[in-house]
């Protein structure tokens, strides 16, 4: 086992690079550059020069020039102005030279700062990260407490009456987006035409430092209560089918008829016998959903319900064309996700030993 862990510590290494080559390629192609996000400022406001680079910069208001004639509405901008701006956002060294030195920063975790905020990098993925780890974390525990029973359950009555109406709930609530079913609880509950039981923004009240201790736990779960509920849909729906699958398959096998030949009862069969086979194909999706909880899966309900996490923080970088953000949020997540993957592996190890990855062809 210490030889493949090894093996996929060292595979992570051109696995990252792989990722962040491709996608700082697609960047350099991509229209609307931060400095040409500046360039459209200072067009339209000449005096905000000085707020957008440390040494000042003067606005020409002369003819064309052909050392900005690459940027979009760079025409009539002094070349120097234009120079200052690529040396302020490292667009003056040849993109090569840009990677490596990205990348060797990264590998030591310096992110740098952001293009246009006034901090580092990491110091806002500390301050949004407290939103999308109460958003994953009880995304995975709702979801995964309610959806395994619930699979069971519905394997061991495969059929009944019980399994065909749950499936229509789970299949119509995969059906449904999650931000649209976001906005129809806002619009029922959260002061749209019906009920106003519920805040609208904010992980927490604005007195939150003002409660008591039993009170802060009950407005935290308060405004959590309806993000929580759009984002389980999807989740939910995935892990419960998979599961239910997963052990009516096992349910069919030579080894369960065996153990129930020998007097077991179905408890001891289905939780003995079956659960640990079962649960491997549902461990195996535990990365993704793990990574989807976090990041991706949350975007939108970040937003829909003004919860200002790393969501919305990746969302706003990318419109914004704030490469540092970009970049570092796609290197973590990136990163945390092929971890997770090596995890996931150990577990199928520690549930069925038989299973054995060093011994596999690779």
């Amino acid at each position: 086992m210490g030889a493949y862990i090894l093996r996929r510590l060292l595979l992570m290494i051109p696995t990252i690079i792989g990722i962040m080559a491709i996608s700082f390629v697609v960047v350099q192609f991509a229209p609307g550059g931060p400095v040409e996000q500046v360039i459209s400022q200072l067009t339209g406001q000449a005096d905000s020069a000085d707020q957008r680079l440390s040494g000042g910069g003067d606005l020409v208001v002369g003819g064309a020039d052909d050392a900005g004639s690459k940027y979009r509405g760079a025409q009539g901008l002094d070349p120097e102005l234009i120079a200052k701006l690529e040396k302020q956002f490292g667009f003056d060294k040849p993109p090569l030279t840009r990677f490596g030195e990205m990348m060797w920063n990264y590998i030591r975790f310096d992110f740098g700062e952001s293009f246009f905020r006034n901090t580092t990098v990491l110091d806002l993925i500390k301050e949004k990260l407290p939103v999308s780890i109460s958003l994953g974390i009880w995304i995975l525990i709702f979801s995964y407490a309610i959806s395994i029973p619930l699979g069971i359950r519905k394997a061991v009555k495969d059929g009944s009456s019980f399994d065909v109406w749950t499936s229509g709930v789970i299949i119509v609530g995969y059906a449904v987006p999650s931000f649209l079913f976001g906005i129809l609880l806002i619009v029922l509950f959260a002061g749209g035409s019906f009920y106003d039981w519920f805040p609208l923004r904010g992980l927490v009240s604005d007195n939150f430092d003002q409660l008591t201790w039993w009170q802060k736990p009950l407005d935290y779960f308060w405004h959590l209560t309806l993000p929580l509920i759009s984002l389980s849909l999807a989740s939910f729906a995935t892990t419960t089918l998979l599961t239910k699958n997963s052990f009516i398959d096992e349910i069919k096998k030579q080894y369960v008829i065996t153990a129930r030949a020998k007097g077991l009862n179905e408890r001891q069969v289905l939780y003995g016998h079956v659960f640990r086979n079962a649960m491997l194909i549902v461990i195996a999706s535990f990365p993704s959903a793990f990574i989807s909880a976090f990041f991706t899966g949350s975007l939108l309900i970040e937003n829909i319900f003004s919860l200002d996490g790393l969501g919305r923080l990746g969302y706003l970088s990318v419109v914004n064309r704030d490469y540092p953000i970009v970049f570092a949020t796609l290197y973590i997540f990136s990163l945390l996700g092929l971890f997770v993957g090596l995890i996931s592996d150990l577990i199928y190890t520690w549930i069925d030993p038989r299973i054995d990855f060093e011994r596999r062809d690779v």
